[in-house]
């Protein structure tokens, strides 16, 4: 491992460690979300990052199916936030 995967496995865990303190105070739902989103974004990274480095073509296929994953639950979230305005009127 070379110095600028290892720097890009430091920027990814800062990534998370920052996610995690805003799961943990988020003020609203919103930003609970958008912290698990990164958490999804993440993993994609990490697991793009081991495919690199172990020379794996199966992790790129899982990196897919997270990210894919990630898409569809921000949208789902989107449609249920949006609902709630809506009813509130």
């Amino acid at each position: 491992m070379n110095s600028l995967n290892q720097l890009l496995a430091v920027f990814i865990l800062a990534n998370l460690s920052i996610a995690l303190v805003r799961v943990i105070r988020g003020p609203t739902t919103a930003d609970r979300l958008l912290a698990a989103l990164l958490f999804g974004t993440s993993g994609v990274a990490i697991l793009l990052l081991l495919a690199y480095i172990e020379e794996t073509l199966i992790l790129l296929d899982v990196a897919l199916v997270f990210s894919l994953l990630a898409v569809i639950s921000g949208v789902v979230f989107t449609q249920r936030a949006w609902r709630t305005k809506e009813e509130k009127k």
